[in-house]
């Protein structure tokens, strides 16, 4: 039933882009200093080229990596500042201070064409079989990671913090050490708390990546920004940017829901309802209501 529903509610709004989409171009139509054409709206969403799908698939190829990459720092910086050992705090701590307080276009630029120009580092090209990765695709994954593991600190660190601490005394008590408690006992049960935000941090990544245009790679902002300087159709072409975004973070939207609906289960939030566990609806996912703690103090989002 719940299928059902979240179906028919997607359709109501794929419906609804449809019709605003076809608005915008109606109104544009009647301007008399732009004439549109919509052939190169329509063929970029049904009809794509070569390099919109490379695009497309180097966006989504570069989001999961730097995601991936950024749990695991920030997992690794949330151990850190809740560390005994004082350099290790300090060390996380001043990770956590830079990346998140300065912007992420003044990172990739610096750690791109700063080191370059200063001679420190320059990023190679990797090759490995038939897979070839160019110095600003590499460069960008890794920042794009880099920055994402500040922000995953501060929320695995609420999530393990709302593991109750008894847990951890009864793992000691059985003679486990500390990563074993951490990987087998508070980590496991802070996922419940972490994942949210970590899907909210996900989204946000598939729309970050058009960040990388200023280091020249060809994701799919940049794709469709060589199309229009190239063809003169600005307005048709970002409209249709604009579409395959929201088809990405939208279906990302209803994998996310489906996660935590099955991590849900079994606790007091996740059993109401008569269908089973429920999660937040696609409203209060897409237009910025807070549905769980981390994101309510703070600490998801960027």
């Amino acid at each position: 039933m719940t299928a059902s529903l979240f179906s028919r509610s997607g359709t109501r709004r794929a419906l609804l882009v449809g019709c605003l989409v076809l608005v915008a171009l109606t109104v544009s139509g009647c301007s008399k200093t732009y004439s549109v054409r919509p052939q190169f709206f329509w063929d970029s969403l049904f009809h794509p080229s070569p390099a919109i799908v490379n695009g497309l698939g180097l966006t989504l190829g570069i989001s999961v990596v730097a995601q991936f990459l950024g749990v695991i720092l920030g997992v690794f910086a949330a151990l850190g500042k809740m560390a005994k050992f004082r350099p290790f705090r300090t060390i996380a701590n001043i990770y956590i201070w830079v990346f998140r307080g300065t912007p992420l276009l003044v990172q990739l630029s610096f750690f791109f064409y700063g080191f370059a120009t200063a001679g420190l580092f320059k990023w190679p090209t990797v090759t490995s079989g038939p897979i070839y990765i160019l110095p600003e695709v590499l460069a960008g994954t890794v920042i794009l990671g880099v920055n994402e593991g500040a922000y995953m600190a501060e929320i695995v660190r609420a999530g393990i913090l709302a593991v109750d601490p008894g847990q951890t005394e009864a793992a000691k008590s059985l003679g486990m050490t500390y990563g074993q408690t951490m990987r087998r006992i508070v980590l496991p049960q802070a996922a419940r708390v972490i994942v949210p935000p970590l899907g909210n941090e996900f989204n946000n990544m598939l729309k970050t990546t058009s960040l990388l245009s200023v280091l020249s790679v060809m994701e799919l902002y940049n794709t469709f920004s060589v199309a229009a300087g190239n063809s003169f159709a600005s307005f048709e072409l970002f409209a249709a940017a604009a579409v395959w975004y929201l088809l990405l973070t939208t279906i990302w939207g209803l994998v996310q829901s489906r996660i935590e609906r099955r991590l849900a289960r079994g606790t007091a939030t996740g059993s109401s309802g008569p269908s089973g566990p429920q999660g937040p609806g696609w409203r209060n996912r897409f237009f910025g209501r807070q549905y769980y703690d981390a994101s309510a103090s703070g600490l998801g989002g960027h």
